[in-house]
């Protein structure tokens, strides 16, 4: 059944999409205001354990990824969509009850570990409840629908972005960290309401969408993703994405937590530096996702969006070649995150839309976390390695310039397959 256009002009959403994405961009909202909550304090935590520690808090970070993929992939075998989503986020949700009362309590040299212990469960935190959101999301969504509302629906994410941010920098002088975690810890529990009320709102619409069986278990093997993910070119040419934007984001992350350390003296500056970056990030990638976004996804299509990212990385570090000052390495920095937000995002969540209903769980949370921290953990040692050589900045851009443009030409040739496996999956619209 074909449904009426309504008049939201710039995602063109129909009358029986309203309430999906409506639920859609709430819970996505919430989500990251609780991640940008929890952000710059595992930052600041972070930070306060010496630079020189991160490499090591990205080995226990990926240590962390294999111990919880096999149980995240066990729950999703015997349980439902709704089951799995709601024991993985309050799973989350009782961790950081523990955290705020380990900080309340522990002593000065004891908050040490465990805010290193804190910044490996955010950065475990941060990938899955993602990925849970946008392999929901892309189970309920065409390709076509897709191109129309990502773009809209990424803009919850951004919002979500700058009002955790605006809460941290505003509210950690007056009711500090500890209050933070607590609102976070809500938050939590409001995207689960937010999740079942999607979940319902798509078992209601019935036939008007493709995927069934919504309340069955998805079943399979606990490492099928990672089976499917050597296995196939395509999904392999995705993970090669995200291994190569993690691994570069990385290494612009250690030298911007090189810069707080050597600036920024006390905890609560630090964070609040952390959290109006963020900011500023989120008010540059909102505009693009308002204009831009579905505009470029629908005229020029996947293949050109998913190349600016790896296009912008190649030309920024190239910039930092001959230039290394503190500002052009943030306009680096921002320029890199807004196109990621903005364009790179949710072009690769479109790509998952060509596989398997298995895959967009399974296979899909494997990358998104898995694989993005192995990227995480090959840049942090090699960003040692290189300061440990006594390379700048610089020294270090020229390696990755021809880093990116590999990630560029691998890009094409993925926006080109998915494009292929767009016009056989949905012939009609082309």
């Amino acid at each position: 059944m074909q449904a009426t256009r309504s008049t939201f002009n710039i995602t063109h959403v129909t009358t029986c999409e309203a309430r999906l994405l409506f639920w859609s961009w709430l819970y996505i909202s919430i989500l990251f205001i609780s991640y940008y909550i929890l952000r710059p304090i595992r930052d600041e935590l972070g930070v306060a354990g010496g630079v020189k520690n991160l490499p090591w808090l990205f080995t226990g970070t990926l240590l962390a990824m294999l111990l919880v993929n096999p149980l995240f992939a066990w729950l999703v075998k015997r349980c439902s969509r709704e089951q799995f989503i709601k024991l993985t986020y309050r799973f989350f949700s009782l961790h950081l009850l523990i955290f705020l009362a380990a900080l309340k309590f522990a002593s000065p040299e004891q908050n040490v570990w465990i805010g290193q212990i804190f910044f490996i469960w955010v950065s475990v935190f941060n990938l899955f409840v993602v990925s849970v959101f946008w392999s929901f999301v892309v189970d309920i969504f065409t390709a076509e629908q897709s191109k129309r509302l990502f773009g809209f629906l990424a803009t919850g994410a951004t919002l979500g972005g700058m009002a955790g941010s605006s809460l941290t920098s505003g509210l950690v002088d007056k009711i500090g960290q500890n209050g933070l975690l607590l609102i976070a810890m809500v938050l939590i529990e409001c995207a689960v309401f937010a999740s079942q009320r999607l979940a319902k709102a798509h078992n209601l619409q019935g036939i008007n969408f493709t995927h069934s069986h919504k309340q069955q278990p998805i079943g399979g093997g606990i490492f099928t993703g990672v089976a499917h993910t050597f296995r196939s070119p395509y999904l392999f040419s995705i993970a090669l994405f995200i291994f190569f934007y993690s691994t570069t984001s990385t290494i612009l992350y250690f030298h911007q937590a090189s810069i707080a350390e050597s600036v920024f003296i006390d905890r609560n500056s630090r964070t609040a530096f952390f959290a109006n970056i963020d900011f500023w990030v989120s008010v540059f990638t909102l505009l693009f996702q308002l204009l831009l976004t579905s505009r470029i996804l629908g005229w020029l299509g996947v293949a050109f969006t998913l190349c600016a990212l790896p296009l912008i990385s190649a030309l920024g570090f190239a910039a930092l070649i001959s230039h290394s000052s503190v500002t052009l390495f943030i306009a680096v920095q921002v320029a890199r995150r807004v196109s990621n937000y903005a364009l790179a995002r949710p072009a690769r969540e479109i790509l998952f839309i060509s596989v398997s209903r298995e895959d967009r769980y399974k296979t899909k949370h494997f990358i998104d976390t898995f694989v993005y921290r192995a990227g995480d953990q090959l840049a942090s040692w090699t960003y040692a390695g290189f300061i440990a050589a006594g390379l700048s900045l610089s020294g270090i851009a020229i390696v990755a310039v021809p880093f990116s443009c590999l990630w560029l030409g691998m890009s094409i040739w993925l926006g080109r397959k998915h494009e292929k496996y767009a016009v056989i999956n949905n012939p009609e619209q082309h």
